[in-house]
């Protein structure tokens, strides 16, 4: 199918598809959504200009994301990968996509976001949508997925506390039940928990922001937990200071894993283990993904890569 003939369907001129397309800021809402909507009932999928090379990087608010490090390591990737395609970077918070209405882009970039917030991005816009760490979705024909690997990721931490003797771990997960990676953690930990016959109840495994780690740290404590483990949020700072109000030694008295954050994990007294996404190779794929809509050859929906697990001091071996 043509573009005239798209035009013919929706009884626009074929310079107001082609404006539609572009993105161009002065089309009406109405004609917009009205031109999409045949082009992806028809299965039409419109080439986007070589020359459009401006990316919009969708950063999540406070109240979606609080999770400071993770965002600043992505962003941090982001824009060391994408000029170097020669993309042009343009930052939008996520609670002000209306701009995207006004103006020219080739593609975006979320970081962090929850998928249900761009449920009607295909039925608004013909350019590509990149989730970072989250999943796609349903019927969303130009939005891909880029994230690491939840189950593995929680897996090497697990396998590396059971490897060297912890037989009881206590876990904290960053984030609230619902929202972003904290259920898919949720569950990825009490799966290894569980393939090591280790105690996986609720009492273990913690979902908190950064205000209760102090208490729940507390709580596990009291259960003679032998290790403890991270993942997300500022959690490594938030755990070094946890401890130390309870006089407790990393790894002398308890061994601790966290996420890594590059301006604290391997300054730490001690320096920490970390678990680690690849943010390069995400940022690249993301930049990998633009180009092949630009372009034209398939590319797919969703990529998934392998946590790391950096090993430092944090974590002593026990003797069973």
């Amino acid at each position: 199918m043509k573009l005239q003939e798209i035009a013919r369907l929706a009884g626009v001129s074929p310079a107001t598809v082609s404006r539609v397309f572009s993105h161009h800021p002065n089309i009406r809402n109405e004609v917009r959504e009205h031109v999409f909507g045949i082009a992806k009932a028809k299965g039409y999928h419109p080439r986007l200009s070589s020359k459009q090379r401006n990316v919009v990087i969708i950063l999540p608010g406070d109240a979606i994301y609080p999770i400071r490090n993770c965002l600043e390591m992505a962003m941090m990737a982001l824009t060391l990968e994408l000029p170097k395609r020669n993309f042009r970077l343009e930052i939008l918070p996520q609670d002000n996509l209306e701009r995207l209405d006004s103006i020219q882009f080739c593609g975006a970039v979320a970081i962090g976001a929850e998928p249900d917030d761009f449920k009607k991005w295909s039925e608004r816009f013909p350019v590509p949508l990149i989730l970072i760490d989250r999943d796609l979705p349903a019927s969303s024909s130009n939005i891909y997925s880029i994230r690491s690997d939840e189950n593995q990721g929680m897996d090497i931490a697990i396998v590396h506390l059971y490897e060297r003797g912890h037989r009881k771990i206590g876990c904290i997960i960053h984030g609230k039940a619902g929202q972003g990676n904290a259920d898919a953690r949720y569950a990825a930990i009490v799966n290894a928990l569980k393939k090591r016959g280790l105690d996986s109840n609720e009492s273990l495994i913690y979902l908190s922001n950064d205000d209760n780690y102090v208490e729940i740290i507390g709580k596990l404590l009291k259960q003679k937990v032998d290790a403890l483990f991270c993942p997300g949020g500022n959690a490594g700072i938030i755990s070094a200071y946890a401890l130390s109000l309870f006089n407790k030694r990393v790894p002398d008295d308890i061994s601790l894993i966290t996420s890594e954050y590059k301006m604290f994990s391997r300054y730490a007294v001690p320096p920490q283990t970390t678990i680690t996404q690849d943010h390069i190779t995400l940022a690249k794929t993301a930049a990998d993904a633009i180009e092949a809509h630009i372009k034209g050859p398939k590319f797919p929906q969703q990529s998934v890569f392998p946590y790391s697990l950096i090993v430092r001091d944090s974590v002593t071996y026990l003797k069973n």
